[in-house]
């Protein structure tokens, strides 16, 4: 992917410290939540023949996959509300993922497919980065309330209602998976085939300069 290039600063740390640590933790939440769901899944499918391999799954059986994934569930939720909450008092989102120029989307799928991937400055996301990152944190939010009204469909009837009824729910829920965990697929290959952004993950990466006058306040 392109990426502009600009001089490193002695400021703060690409990926401070808070970060890199929401980061490791939503990994292990994904990972428990998407192998006890597909055990919940493979209870009752919404695929006919798709069934996931008991190798894949977490859970011996439906209940100590739902078990699982409620753990799971309340990690990933209070880890995500953390990141939701660090990032808008920090300033983080917003300058890490916006604007995004529907004009620079193109240009960034147009270079890719011509295999003109540069990855030099790690400190700057293309259009399509930032477009990945809010989509997938849609499909997280969007996980919630589907898995809420999968849950409770009688105490969150209205909700249920809202979404279509239980079983369209229960695909929606489905389909928020399927895009977050081809965004893990993506995420974990991109990491290998560019290391250094997996180093920058664990050591912080790269120091970035502040804009004159902006306070310090993501080490």
């Amino acid at each position: 992917m392109i990426v502009a290039t600009r001089p490193a600063g002695s400021g703060r740390r690409l990926h401070p410290l808070a970060v890199r640590i929401m980061h490791w933790i939503n990994a292990v939440a994904m990972i428990v939540m998407i192998t006890s769901g597909w055990g919940i899944y493979n209870d009752d499918v919404i695929i006919r023949g798709l069934h996931f391999p008991d190798y894949l799954r977490l859970g011996d059986w439906a209940a100590w996959s739902l078990n699982w994934h409620f753990a799971g569930m309340w990690l990933s939720v209070l880890n995500g509300l953390a990141y939701l909450v660090y990032g808008s008092i920090t300033g983080r989102l917003r300058e890490r993922m916006l604007p995004i120029r529907i004009a620079e989307v193109w240009a960034t799928i147009r270079d890719t497919l011509h295999f003109k991937l540069a990855h030099e400055d790690l400190t700057v996301y293309n259009a399509v980065q930032k477009l990945l990152y809010i989509i997938v944190i849609l499909a997280g939010i969007a996980q919630v309330v589907t898995g809420v009204a999968i849950w409770k469909p009688i105490q969150f009837s209205g909700l249920v209602a809202l979404l279509g009824g239980f079983q369209t729910a229960r695909v929606i829920h489905f389909a928020g998976m399927t895009i977050i965990f081809g965004f893990l697929i993506v995420h974990v290959v991109l990491a290998l085939l560019i290391p250094q952004t997996l180093l920058a993950m664990v050591t912080g990466g790269p120091r970035i300069a502040r804009s004159p006058g902006q306070p310090d306040r993501h080490t």
